[in-house]
């Protein structure tokens, strides 16, 4: 009996221990809900380990334990949603070196009780699959154009279309985040949730979607998504600037500039606070600035640009085909035989031309699909005939290898959802 209420606080104490850390940190006493709410999640994010942890990683866990054969309203227990989320630190500590191993049970512990609280907030013991793919796209690292690809291939159908009904399933998933946080009263789902987003008698495809959820501003109920991964971005950028209010010489983060006091910045911590002095004010316009500039090379891009040198803004987002790609059958090309190590073949084809500078191909990641050896032999067949032609050198096939990779990387983010 003791040892049981012994159990049973020690649980108790393990869902809260996420939620008491983070109230430690003190983000409460940031003014501005959208950079309140960035904060928030962004700690959880680091504190479970889930920016080590990026999106291509991620679908490829969903694939190892069959959530891309499962329905999305599948109901899946606590104990399966456990194992996934173990094979996706031990598969990350395999990827980190033995000096920057992360403590696996307690990463498990912290992400599965966060979880649970966030989308299991009566004690059902139950997730559906599409809770759990919005949740861990949304919170792991990398590109948030890739995010994005990748949740829109989860809402769309087979032509490309987005599916108004599932894009309001994910927007109730995902602010299910904002409201694990305690920031539901300004980034709670409403019904009107999706018409703030986008008009319900267009047809959205792959580009709209993109422009519309990474435009500045993005939507208000999302508005603090692309503020989380921008905060990733400065937190090691330095400004070798004193803060205006709080008088520290340099700054991390964030730097803020007014548009009407003369010379009048603010680090991070100081604007998210509401500080002010002199003859400052909180309603002035604030521009937010993520890197820094000496005065020598703004005048000297100032100068460049003038002349033409430099592009007057920066480039636009790549531009996707808006039907979906098809999954590329290779083999008519490269006839399926036994592999028993995709890197021992390629050595065999290899061998007769450049064996020496192949090492760099040799040791590129092992664990790929179905399509993807395919394309790796493919690669190789490439290879013996460059091995072969005295004119082919071994850089254009590693180039060509290259670009075979990344087009299989690119289909799989881009296939419908019927491949996830």
């Amino acid at each position: 009996m003791i040892e049981e209420s012994g159990k049973r606080r020690r649980t108790m104490a393990e869902k809260r221990q996420l939620f008491m850390e983070m109230r430690a940190q003190n983000f409460d006493v940031i003014r501005l809900s959208t950079y309140r709410t960035a904060c928030k999640l962004r700690f959880v994010q680091k504190r479970c380990n889930l920016h080590l942890v990026d999106i291509w990683n991620m679908i490829e866990a969903f694939r190892d334990n069959g959530l891309n054969t499962l329905d999305h309203n599948t109901e899946i227990n606590v104990s399966r949603l456990e194992t996934i989320i173990s094979s996706i630190y031990y598969q990350l500590n395999k990827r980190l070196p033995s000096t920057h191993q992360i403590s696996v049970e307690q990463s498990i512990s912290l992400l599965l009780n966060f979880m649970i609280a966030a989308y299991d907030s009566e004690g059902h013991g139950k997730l559906t699959v599409f809770s759990v793919k919005a949740m861990l796209a949304t919170m792991c690292g990398g590109k948030i154009l890739d995010k994005l690809r990748y949740i829109f291939s989860q809402i769309s159908d087979s032509n490309g279309l987005m599916i108004f009904t599932k894009f309001d399933q994910f927007l109730k998933e995902v602010l299910k985040l904002p409201t694990a946080v305690f920031e539901g009263p300004s980034f709670g789902y409403t019904e009107h949730s999706v018409r703030t987003c986008f008009p319900q008698q267009k047809k959205i495809m792959l580009n709209m979607f993109l422009d519309t959820l990474m435009a500045d501003p993005p939507p208000q109920c999302l508005v603090w998504l692309p503020l989380m991964h921008r905060l990733a971005h400065v937190e090691n950028v330095f400004h070798p600037v004193e803060c205006s209010y709080c008088r520290c010489e340099s700054m991390m983060g964030f730097r803020y500039r007014c548009q009407q006091c003369h010379n009048y910045q603010l680090c991070q911590n100081c604007f998210w606070r509401g500080h002010a002095n002199g003859p400052h004010s909180n309603q002035h316009q604030m521009k937010e600035h993520s890197s820094w500039k000496s005065p020598a090379k703004k005048l000297s891009h100032a100068i460049s640009k003038s002349l033409g040198c430099v592009p007057s803004r920066e480039p636009p987002r790549p531009v996707f085909p808006e039907q979906p790609e098809k999954p590329l059958d290779l083999a008519h090309i490269v006839p399926p035989r036994p592999m028993t190590n995709m890197n021992d073949t390629m050595v065999t084809h290899m061998s007769s031309g450049a064996p020496t500078p192949t090492k760099s191909v040799l040791d590129s990641p092992g664990r790929l699909d179905e399509e993807h050896r395919l394309i790796a032999r493919y690669a190789a067949r490439l290879a013996a005939e460059a091995g072969n032609a005295v004119t082919v050198s071994f850089p254009h096939f590693q180039q060509k290898y290259c670009v075979l990779r990344q087009q299989g990387k690119s289909r799989e983010i881009g296939n419908d959802n019927t491949n996830y």
